[in-house]
């Protein structure tokens, strides 16, 4: 499975947590740094055009570890109810196309 990971800890606010996800990502340096663009790029992980560092098989996943979640809970706790909310909508997106889901979120 391939994983990357999140550091809670350096999310303060919306511009770090596009900072943190653009490094462990890879999403293109025209990455919109909006939750829509989040959303789109994470809904492509088994196309090959780019969008993440990630090329995901037919039934592979992409396991997010978020490090320091309680710290990010305290901090940022929209944010942290957003990522978990977007990640079920990216894969009941993936179950529409026939797909196994292709993300698993863990808080650490």
């Amino acid at each position: 499975m391939a994983s990357t990971q999140l550091d809670g800890a350096l999310i303060k606010d919306w511009d770090s947590f596009h900072d943190e996800c653009q490094r462990a990502f890879g999403f293109p340096e025209f990455y919109g740094r909006t939750l829509d663009a989040w959303v789109d790029c994470l809904s492509y992980l088994r196309d090959a055009d780019g969008m993440t560092r990630f090329q995901l098989g037919t039934d592979e996943k992409l396991r997010i570890e978020i490090l320091h979640a309680e710290q990010m809970r305290q901090q940022v706790p929209d944010i942290l109810e957003e990522i978990s909310f977007c990640i079920g909508g990216i894969n009941e997106r993936y179950g529409d196309y026939g797909e196994q889901a292709a993300l698993e979120l863990v808080l650490k």
